[in-house]
Order: structure tokens, then sequence, then C-alpha cells
């Protein structure tokens, strides 16, 4: 695929440039909370801007419901750019609507302008060609040259993501190109051990890429709500810990396959237990217990990773060339269910090695939590997208993109 570089080569000034960005911010009463993919595309837009472009930035926010919602305006996200920049940003108040042309068309050079939520046209979403196309359309007739650089969305077959590439000329920006390259090095000649974490709510989230990674991993170490079903798996009991117990053959028959490839399957050996979920937004002290995996209380559910499992797999990651980790160990929103995520981000930051956080829940928790994000080799802005590329998947942004 071309990159940013080559169209910055070739001469971008007075060009309508659209960039596809990921602006997928979370908000909170309107006050984003998380600045991290605004921030992730600052280059692309800098560099355009700088080179004289007319910027045009597009994104979706959340999952409207194809038509105008407040509560999912890109105004803040605009707003913050315009912070970034340290010059002002231009709101269309619609995506192809008459704001949308007036905004554009009164760029000037080096300027850059915000569309409304491209989800609020259900042709952004539509799973019919002809309706997406028809959007494309109207989206193209706003550029002149497109760069995909929202990289949290490329695994979505959309008309901004997949089709509005096909109707103009197509560059990745540094984003994409970034991640490109650092999936690249978890998927072609890797170095090792490479270690893989992977934690969050739910084992079936997770299965395929564990698929793939049993061939390629030497180590696989397993946290979060997704442990519970393995650990039932083996026989234990799991309280009222999450449990998807549909997934227990299949999570039974790949523990089988890393024992005879010879990876390295391993399971909390303790956690944290309590009889009621926490209060995540007054954040009240927790009632919990520290117990051996295998005698969790059958009244009892597990939130995360005990003291004895923090320091097994912060041992497991310290001899590590390349890790790949993605979801959190616990319910790291409440600080009494914070550590294990927090091992594992220390373990990630104390290593020598290559280390990548695989966006989503990791990459909130590892800047909720206090972390210098310039500690790590890389933290992915899509966790999703990271996920089914390792997956072995084609994702359409990105194939899009290729010429």
């Amino acid at each position: 695929m071309k990159t940013i570089d080559e169209l910055l080569a070739a001469g971008v000034s007075g060009k309508r440039v659209f960039v596809r960005a990921d602006l997928n911010v979370p908000l909170d009463s309107g006050t984003i909370t998380d600045d991290g993919r605004i921030r992730a595309v600052l280059p692309t837009v800098k560099a355009l801007a700088d080179a004289g472009a007319k910027v045009v930035v597009a994104s979706h926010l959340g999952r409207p419901k194809g038509a105008p919602d407040p509560a999912f305006s890109l105004a803040p996200a605009a707003s913050r750019l315009g912070e970034l920049l340290g010059s002002a940003v231009a709101f269309a108040a619609d995506t192809v609507g008459p704001s949308a042309q007036d905004t554009v068309a009164g760029l000037s050079d080096g300027h850059v302008a915000v569309l409304e939520n491209l989800r609020f046209n259900p042709g952004e979403t539509s799973k019919d060609d002809a309706e997406r196309g028809a959007f494309a359309d109207r989206l193209a007739a706003l550029a002149d040259v497109y760069v995909g650089d929202g990289f949290g969305a490329v695994h979505r077959k959309h008309a901004s993501v997949y089709d509005l590439p096909a109707r103009l000329p197509h560059y990745a920006g540094h984003l994409i190109a970034t991640e490109v390259g650092v999936l690249k090095q978890l998927t072609e000649d890797v170095k090792r051990p490479y270690v893989v974490a992977l934690g969050g709510a739910k084992v079936s989230d997770k299965l395929a890429v564990i698929d793939q990674l049993l061939g390629k991993a030497d180590r696989l170490l397993i946290g979060g709500g997704m442990a519970y079903t393995f650990l039932k798996a083996k026989g234990y009991e799991v309280g009222i810990s999450l449990l998807q117990e549909d997934q227990i053959p299949a999570v039974t028959e790949y523990m089988e396959r890393a024992e005879k490839l010879g990876v390295e399957l391993v399971l909390p050996v303790d956690v944290l237990v309590s009889r009621e979920f926490p209060d995540l937004k007054t954040k009240a002290p927790a009632d919990y217990d520290v117990v051996d995996a295998d005698k969790i209380p059958a009244d009892q559910e597990g939130l995360d990773i005990g003291p004895k499992t923090r320091e097994l797999y912060a041992s497991k990651l310290a001899d590590a060339a390349t890790v790949f980790w993605n979801g959190p160990m616990g319910v790291f929103e409440h600080p009494d269910y914070a550590g294990g995520t927090r091992a594992v981000a220390q373990a990630l930051v104390d290593s020598d090695g290559f280390t990548v956080v695989g966006g989503g829940d990791s990459a909130a928790a590892v800047r909720t939590l206090g972390f210098d994000e310039n500690a790590f080799g890389h933290i992915s802005t899509g966790g999703g997208a990271s996920l089914e590329y390792l997956e072995g998947k084609t994702l359409p942004g990105l194939a899009a993109l290729e010429d």
C-alpha cells in the first residue's frame, strides 16, 4: 500500500484530503475521558495541514442508530483536536449535507475541518453494497484524495473505510502504517521467547486468536473474566464468576493442543473473590478475599488475579523477546481489583523485549493506571482490529488501501 509519505512527496497544497480517523473516544456527559485516539491521528493531520492541504477529518463515535443523536456528536473531539493542533478546527454539523459542503468549501490551505459522526448516516454501516456505495459517492465529492488512518475501524466493511478508498487516490496514514508494521513483527519472523497475555471478559472473543497463537507463541498467559472458563474446564469450582459454559469444550481442546505443541498455557493460581461486584462509580472500598484458584467459594465471584499469580505472570514475561498483551486481568476500573492488570503492565515496562499493548481496554488501563505510554514498544489504537489481524483475517480497511 502507498503511504502518506509518498503523497506528501508528490505535493498536497490546495488539495482536499479526506482523513478517515478513529476519534471514537470515551465521553462522560460530553467530556472526553481519554484522548489517546485523537492524539494518535495528530501526526497525519498535522503533516497534511503543514503541507498546505485542506484536511477533512471524518470518524464514527459510538453506536448511534443511523440518525443524528447529540449524545454521540463528534463536536467534543473536534474541539480537542483543535487544542492539540494549536489552531482552530471547523466543525460540520452533518456528514455530507449542506453544512459539510459549506464547511469544506470554506477551508483555506493548511486548515482542518471535522465532519459530524459518520454513523449518523445509515449508509455508513449498511450491509447493502448499493446504499454504502451511494454514501461513499457523496463523501468522495468532498475530497480529492483519501488517507486511511482509523486503524480501530479497519476491520469494518463500512462506507468510509472500505468503499470510499476505491473512489479516490488512496494512501495509508502514519498511524495505520505504524500499526501494520507492528503487527507484522508479531506474525512474521518473531523474536523469541514470544509471550502472549490475554484477558478481558469473554473467552469467546479470544478463541480465534488463541487458535492462531497456539502455533506461534511460546507461552500464553490467561487472565480476566475469560480465565474462569479455563478453570472450570479443569474441573474447578468457579462460584458465580463470569463463565461461558458453552465454550468449555473448545477451551479443553485448546489446553490439550497447547500441551501437545509444547506451548506453555498458564492459568491463575490464586484470585481475588467477593460476593458482590464493586461499585465502579463511587469506587467504594471492596470486601474481598484471596483464595487459591481451585478453592473459589460457590457464592463468590473472581474479580482479579491474586498476588501469587501476579508474581508468576511477571516471571513468565521477564525473559520475553516479544510480548503481545490484550485484555485486563481483572476489574481494573476499581482500585481494589486493578493490581493484576497493573502487575502485567509493569512487567511489560520492565521487559527488555518488544512489547505491544493490544488496544481496547488494555490501552485504556495503561493510561488509567498512570503508566508512561512511551515505556511500551507500542500501544495499539484498535483492539478488535489487532485481534482479527492476528487471527489471520483479511481486514476490509487494509485491503481497500492496497493498490
